[in-house]
């Protein structure tokens, strides 16, 4: 007899009392070929997943998975009619995600998932956890989903994570999977959380060492109280979730003070040329990540430059037109907000400077409007020959930044 099952998040964020986004089905008595028959359209290539011919929601065939070898590729799957749905649940990451709900409403809770809820805890479901690198990436996703409503990572499962690290396990990650993890993670309400779990589990130092790096090395206590540089990146991932910003804005906070990590013992706690040392482990992050270019020439940009907003009244005006043209801000003007928002989240992003004022920001974002600003046209019209038009320009807006300074002070 062939039954059907709501399972994992819905399930979860049901119970939660939060928004359900998505529904994910089990099937539980069924083949491909029969679902196929019943007019689902299979999507799934490595197992059999279906879209539901009127809802498009996605339905899958109760599985079992067996490790044959490493990494998170070495698996075979079963999904024939003889997997049972407890079997299907035990192959699940973490127990509140392991609880079916059947179509009466009836939830079924083979791994006690009901009272990880309850108790808050982030419980791997079974020992077959370990076979997955991914799930270290989840856990520490979910914990930066959850933390907000106290949910911590359990001792048993957290010792579980350090010996896949320890055994190598982890290495067996792909970089497009760890981007995919890291870019989901920056959109939770306490991004910071998925850093500290896998700094917890020592995951960090091998997925991302340019971060990991960071911790330890101490800056000036009387600009930054709390000292340590790896506290003041969490400090300032809170901020940006605070803020709301995009997950391109929290890869540029992520990435910001990469530099720091190089400073040489004799100059610390001064960082001095941070910015510029920054560019290339930076470089490296995304490369290996394999980010898109996009991202990539924003963080690079952000990480030479971000202290340029903190001190944006006292540059000239020519060091300003240099800065609006490296940011290209004629195509991409949206950069100039960008660069002035992570000055604020790197302000904020310090103890006892939470809500610290930062006129700094709307200083650049006129600064850049200014700049903007002028007749291009009427500029070009008034050139006699081709060769002047760029010279033109930017004498115009060259000027256009010195009347703007002058109109501020």
């Amino acid at each position: 007899m062939t039954e059907t099952y709501l399972v994992g998040g819905a399930v979860r964020d049901h119970l939660l009392n939060r928004p359900v986004k998505d529904r994910d089905w089990v099937v539980v008595g069924s083949t491909a070929e029969k679902m196929i028959q019943q007019g689902y359209q299979q999507v799934g290539a490595d197992f059999p997943v279906f879209l539901h011919p009127d809802t498009r929601e996605e339905y899958a065939l109760a599985r079992t998975e067996r490790k044959t070898k490493a990494g998170y590729h070495g698996f075979v799957v079963d999904a024939s009619a003889s997997v049972t749905l407890e079997q299907d649940l035990a192959r699940r990451d973490l127990t509140i995600n392991a609880i079916a709900q059947a179509e009466d409403g009836t939830l079924i809770d083979p791994l006690n998932g009901l009272d990880d809820l309850r108790k808050k805890r982030l419980r791997h479901a079974s020992p077959a956890f370990s076979e997955d690198p991914v799930r270290i990436l989840r856990v520490a996703r979910f914990a930066a989903r959850f933390a907000h409503l106290g949910f911590q990572v359990a001792e048993d499962t957290m010792a579980l994570m350090i010996d896949m690290v320890d055994s190598g396990e982890v290495d067996a990650l792909v970089p497009e999977r760890v981007f995919a993890e890291l870019r989901s993670a920056l959109t939770e309400p306490d991004p910071q959380c998925f850093i500290q779990v896998l700094r917890q589990c020592g995951a960090l130092a091998r997925i991302l060492p340019e971060v990991d790096a960071l911790y330890g090395v101490p800056q000036t206590e009387k600009y930054h109280p709390e000292v340590d540089t790896g506290i003041h990146l969490e400090l300032c991932l809170k901020q940006a979730a605070l803020l709301e910003t995009n997950d391109l804005i929290r890869f540029c906070v992520l990435c910001h003070d990469l530099g720091k990590a190089l400073t040489p013992a004799k100059t610390l706690p001064s960082h001095h040329g941070h910015e510029l040392a920054g560019v290339k482990p930076t470089k490296a992050l995304c490369e290996r990540l394999k980010v898109p270019s996009n991202w990539k020439q924003l963080a690079l940009l952000v990480t030479e430059f971000h202290t340029h907003t903190h001190r944006v009244r006292e540059l000239k005006a020519s060091t300003l037109m240099k800065l609006f043209k490296r940011l290209d801000i004629t195509r991409k003007p949206e950069r100039a907000n960008y660069l002035s928002i992570v000055g604020t989240i790197d302000a904020r992003g310090r103890l006892g400077h939470e809500e610290a004022r930062y006129p700094q920001a709307e200083f650049l974002q006129n600064a850049a409007e200014a700049y903007l600003a002028i007749n291009v046209q009427s500029i070009v019209a008034g050139c006699e020959e081709p060769s002047q038009i760029r010279a033109a320009i930017d004498g115009a807006r060259l000027e256009a930044l010195r009347q703007f300074k002058r109109a501020q002070q």
